[in-house]
């Protein structure tokens, strides 16, 4: 069989021939390609990111880093979106240089609304830039609590849309901070308004958070004296009181409740000594306990664990109690946290709703992400909130069945009281005092 190399030649032959001139190049082709108004459903296959506001969104915020310190930059690109979106826009300074700053928005002159929406827009560090998979989306912020951020913006662009929510209804609140004293939280207390309700954005799932843990972070700090370690007598080894002070606390038992199980501790840094050779002169651990129970009792046992040692218990900026939220809103699952939020931090008799996209697990970590699906679930888990919210739905009181005990009456037929004889028989059953009944006409 004969194969003919001809048509092969005849393909290359225009790239080998410079006297061979195509009508068109492949620049033209591109030209009047994108010139094409393309149907939008093709669109979004061939760019899904930038035509969802949604994800669109979450994207512009994740591209811009801003650790907590180092908040400005995506402040100004919010606020400037927030105001393209037709909100009024007010920034609140956190830091008196005025680089770091909350953000405030609402519809209309009304700044007192019934019900607030909020998350944190500092991230943890290092930066990780963003990344795009068929499923997932990653970067540093793209769970926590990006994704919050973004999810409650678009919920509430598409309810103002729907004319489901109006002027006085529901404002937004952004703040700086969150990762490490909560100060942006703080100073949101400054703003003014009393809330009724606050929904807090924070990776969980896409559950209603029951509640979480409390917090308390202190130093256990140990003096010394230094000496040469061939000579331990001389000295004071502050080493030594450390390691038997951390050894109480990791052995004491902490106060649990039945709704967020046991505390936690954990022991994140310790520093001590100069040398090998030295007898320690100092030493200092750094240590953080997650609390479940009553905030008192435990710092009582904290410091009782450590009384009869020559070490002293610092406390740090951040100690909080657990925290009771609200979960009553049909049609979510739930959740227990043991991470902290904000939700301290605002002060205010208001109801607390804690609700976001993706996992705490993968938050902070060099491999953070969240789910697309996620995302998209969040927008519409934040408008049943809200709608909640502003309207309750009217929910019929659980019957409580109560099982009473009736003594029964004992009632004697006719035919036995017939003879005089079972007359008195029955009159001397009878309790004394207690007549027997009878009918209308004298019978019994």
């Amino acid at each position: 069989m004969k194969v003919s190399s001809t048509p092969l030649a005849f393909l290359l032959f225009p790239l080998a021939s410079s006297a061979f001139k195509l009508p068109f190049t492949l620049e033209t082709i591109k030209t009047r390609f994108e010139s094409i108004e393309l149907p939008q459903f093709i669109k979004k296959y061939a760019d899904p990111i930038s035509t969802s506001p949604l994800l669109s969104l979450h994207k512009s915020l994740i591209d811009i880093p801003s650790i907590t310190g180092n908040e400005r930059e995506v402040g100004q690109w919010l606020s400037n979106y927030l105001i393209s979106k037709n909100f009024t826009v007010e920034t609140q300074s956190v830091s008196e240089d005025g680089e770091r700053f909350n953000i405030f928005a609402y519809i209309g002159q009304n700044r007192t609304t019934h019900t607030l929406v909020t998350s944190h827009i500092d991230t943890v560090p290092p930066y990780i830039p963003y990344r795009v998979s068929s499923g997932s989306i990653y970067g540093r912020g793209s769970n926590d609590a990006k994704s919050s951020v973004a999810a409650q913006i678009i919920a509430v662009e598409e309810l103002i849309a729907s004319s489901t929510i109006h002027e006085g209804d529901v404002s937004l609140l952004f703040v700086v901070g969150e990762e490490t004293t909560g100060d942006g939280m703080k100073a949101a207390n400054e703003l003014g308004p009393a809330w009724k309700t606050v929904i807090f954005g924070e990776p969980t799932e896409n559950k209603l958070a029951v509640g979480h843990k409390g917090i308390i972070m202190f130093d256990i700090i140990a003096e010394g004296r230094a000496s040469h370690s061939g000579y331990p007598e001389l000295g004071v080894n502050a080493n030594s009181h450390l390691i038997r002070a951390l050894y109480n606390l990791e052995n004491a038992k902490l106060p649990s409740s039945n709704l967020l199980g046991e505390s936690t501790m954990n022991v994140g840094k310790i520093e001590g000594g100069v040398a090998a050779n030295v007898i320690s002169p100092h030493a200092i651990a750094s240590v953080l306990v997650r609390v479940a129970g009553d905030l008192d009792e435990t710092l009582a046992v904290i410091q009782k664990s450590v009384q009869n040692l020559p070490v002293e218990i610092k406390l740090l900026g951040v100690t909080y109690g657990p925290q009771v939220l609200d979960y009553d809103v049909e049609g979510f699952q739930s959740i227990v946290c043991s991470y902290g939020t904000d939700v301290p931090n605002l002060h205010g008799e208001h109801k607390k709703y804690l609700y976001g996209p993706g996992s705490i697990l993968t938050a902070h970590s060099d491999n953070e992400y969240v789910l697309k699906s996620d995302l998209f679930e969040a927008v519409a888990g934040y408008k049943k909130l809200i709608k909640e919210s502003l309207w309750p739905t009217k929910r019929v009181p659980s019957i409580i069945e109560k099982t009473v005990l009736v003594e029964e009456e004992v009632v004697i037929p006719v035919e036995a009281v017939s003879s005089s004889a079972s007359i008195k028989e029955t009159e001397a059953a009878k309790p004394e005092g207690v007549e027997p009944k009878t009918s209308v006409d004298g019978e019994l």
